[in-house]
């Protein structure tokens, strides 16, 4: 079940990222503006993100095995359409990235289905490795302007609508949701409503909009700020995106695996470290042979650790029956998280011709997400020790006594 939740999680995010990868292209074919490509990059990140709420409350109520097919299926929509007729201007574009976005929300789905299938005190590892399914971003990234070449413009769009379609099929076929899982009897709206109030909705939505927002920020934007501040090929800027992304996609399990037995709120605050100092390198614009590389894969590692000790924190401190609530809202604010720094960054270089301003923004950010952490994250995990809600680790589990 761990692997089918993992590939739908990949497969739905390689469609969710089949945009990024052409951005510089459809810039140069289209007149956009450093704005206007952010845009696109951009819209169905936050439409995907805004989306995880309901689907979240709807994942608690149905299950993964009723929603996986149905938001995998939907998907193939929107993919259809960019491919054969939505690329010929903005504004086409807006519209088949806005309903894009619908990939982005199989993250709700996976979460709670997963969360239910495990132990408390393997929840951390699990939960890091579906979200290894991220990587489907650098599935995008290595095979999207390849195809494009090799073919036309529709090649990548309809190849990656019929694996949609498959997936769609073979979950709905076997997927199983785990025996015993809690379904609530509430409304979703009066679900959605108890999740708000957790303080664990908060926290982790503040983190997630850091970690995983910055390695959705990196993953969409990069490829345009190798070419714009480097002078990189299209090809390269891509491959080099990739290289950032599989990291970060290796480390989230890493991230989880460690959070079980120090704590999410240590390998938190390790990381939020390791961002705040690669930022602040980068901002200088060093050569990337070898202090820039250097800088920004220390940054994809840090990100996807830190991505997956979030959901770790998730599932120590989650209610069983709020888990698909409260990925909803932390999943939504991840993904915005990754919007609008694209928006900042092709601002600031369209009046300033330079990235730094939005590297020693992040670094602020991160800086303040690291006092976060090792102030109330660290004081609500203390207060953790020796209990265990109904969706956590139960007192003397690794992850209980960490952080």
């Amino acid at each position: 079940m761990l692997a089918l939740a993992t590939a739908g999680f990949a497969v739905n995010f390689w469609a969710w990222a089949l945009l990024s990868p052409l951005g510089p292209r459809f810039k140069d074919g289209l007149g956009l503006s450093s704005f206007e490509q952010s845009l696109l990059v951009a819209v169905p990140v936050v439409v995907g993100s805004l989306g995880r709420i309901p689907v979240g409350a709807l994942t608690d109520r149905f299950g993964g095995r009723v929603m996986f097919p149905i938001v995998s299926a939907a998907t193939v929509v929107p993919v259809l359409y960019l491919g054969l007729a939505g690329h010929s201007s903005l504004t086409a574009l807006l519209v088949g990235g806005f309903f894009l976005g619908i990939g982005g929300t199989a993250f709700a789905v996976g979460v709670p289905f997963v969360n239910a299938w495990f132990p408390p005190a393997r929840r951390g590892l699990a939960l890091g490795v579906f979200g290894a399914g991220m990587g489907g971003t650098a599935i995008s990234a290595l095979t999207t302007v390849k195809l494009v070449d090799a073919g036309e413009m529709a090649t990548p769009f309809l190849i990656t609508a019929a694996v949609l379609g498959v997936y769609a099929v073979t979950a709905a076929l076997l997927l199983r949701d785990a025996p015993g899982r809690t379904v609530p009897v509430e409304p979703a709206a009066r679900r959605l409503a108890a999740a708000m109030r957790l303080p664990v909705t908060w926290q982790a939505a503040a983190l997630y909009a850091v970690a995983f927002g910055g390695y959705v920020a990196f993953s969409v934007y990069l490829p345009t700020y190798l070419r714009t501040g480097y002078g990189l090929t299209q090809a390269d800027a891509a491959n080099r995106m990739a290289g950032f992304v599989l990291l970060a996609v290796a480390m989230r399990p890493v991230g989880g695996w460690l959070s079980d037995r120090l704590g999410p709120a240590r390998v938190l605050a390790g990381s939020l470290a390791v961002v705040v100092a690669g930022a602040v390198t980068q901002s200088f614009t060093p050569a990337l042979a070898p202090v820039g590389t250097i800088a920004f894969l220390s940054m994809a590692a840090a990100l996807g650790a830190g991505s997956g000790a979030t959901f770790a924190l998730v599932a120590l401190l989650t209610p069983a029956d709020q888990v698909g609530s409260v990925t909803g809202v932390v999943g939504a604010a991840g993904g915005l998280g990754g919007f609008l720094p694209p928006l900042v960054m092709g601002s600031l270089y369209g009046a300033y011709e330079s990235y730094a301003a939005g590297l020693v923004l992040l670094a602020i950010v991160a800086a303040a997400a690291l006092a976060f952490t090792l102030t109330t994250v660290r004081a609500a995990t203390a207060g953790d020790r020796g209990r265990a809600p109904a969706g956590g680790h139960p007192a003397g589990s690794p992850a209980a006594e960490g952080g």
